[in-house]
């Protein structure tokens, strides 16, 4: 079974397949203080929950870099394999154009990857996690570029904590869209406002290739946001996880 790993800024991502069979999946939060003794625990508390405990390989993504070698070594430790680490020397298969393609994140990288082996070109793919990323690939495949913006999360937390009477609010799909209350208001804003930003954003992505592109939503929120446009979207939590595998299986030997 292999164990894919994707360390984010907020949490890190667990998952096991058995080939392309997904056996389970699970969060961590993201903790550069932790130690790999600490990790390994984790990790292998986890795997123990699941039953997986036989892992013969491994594969890490981050866009934390402090992190890598803490979480490779507790893989070892918890798992006695030494895991593979997506860097410019593994194979991806993805045509990346954009003017320094070494800039492009790991994150984006293999959810690109699962995309091109997952869904119809071109593609938008959206990422909602502690930044919120849009990428684009062209209908050969190539991701040519994307945008990134303020994390939902991110941004109604500094909202909060920036303005004296603006509380925390769990993000959620409002009742309805105009908010008569405070909190209700903050959820239309976030959650209604990404939504309204992310049918803008397709729309001109689609003007500036010349036609209708698939459009995928992962990350953390996601299935909120998803539930929140007007338009025809496909969410895939699975898809970086998907990404690890595929990539794995091509540079395994």
């Amino acid at each position: 079974m292999l164990l894919a790993v994707d360390i984010g800024n907020t949490n890190i991502v667990l998952g096991v397949t058995d080939g392309e069979k997904p056996i389970c999946s699970g969060r961590l939060s993201t903790n550069l203080n932790e130690t790999d003794i600490e990790y390994s625990i984790k990790i292998k508390a986890f795997l123990e929950i699941n039953g997986a405990a036989e892992i013969d390989g491994a594969i890490i993504s981050s866009v934390v870099p402090a992190l890598v070698r803490t979480v490779k070594k507790a893989v070892l430790l918890a798992c006695k394999t030494e895991a593979m680490v997506v860097g410019p020397e593994i194979e991806t298969g993805l045509n990346i154009k954009i003017d320094n393609p070494s800039e492009l994140g790991a994150d984006i990288i293999v959810g690109d990857v699962a995309v091109i082996n997952k869904y119809p070109l071109p593609a938008i793919v959206f990422d909602f996690g502690t930044a919120t990323t849009a990428s684009v690939i062209d209908k050969t495949g190539a991701h040519i570029g994307g945008v990134i913006m303020c994390g939902v999360k991110t941004a109604i937390n500094s909202l909060s904590n920036s303005t004296a009477q603006l509380p925390q609010v769990d993000i959620s799909t409002p009742s309805k869209l105009i908010g008569t209350n405070t909190v209700d208001a903050m959820k239309s804003g976030s959650v209604a406002g990404t939504a309204a930003m992310l049918e803008g954003l397709v729309s001109r992505f689609e003007r500036e290739l010349g036609e209708k592109a698939t459009v995928i939503i992962t990350g953390g929120l996601g299935k909120v946001i998803a539930g929140a446009t007007e338009l025809e979207v496909t969410v895939d939590e699975e898809l970086l996880l998907d990404g690890l595998r595929i990539i794995y299986e091509k540079n395994r030997k």
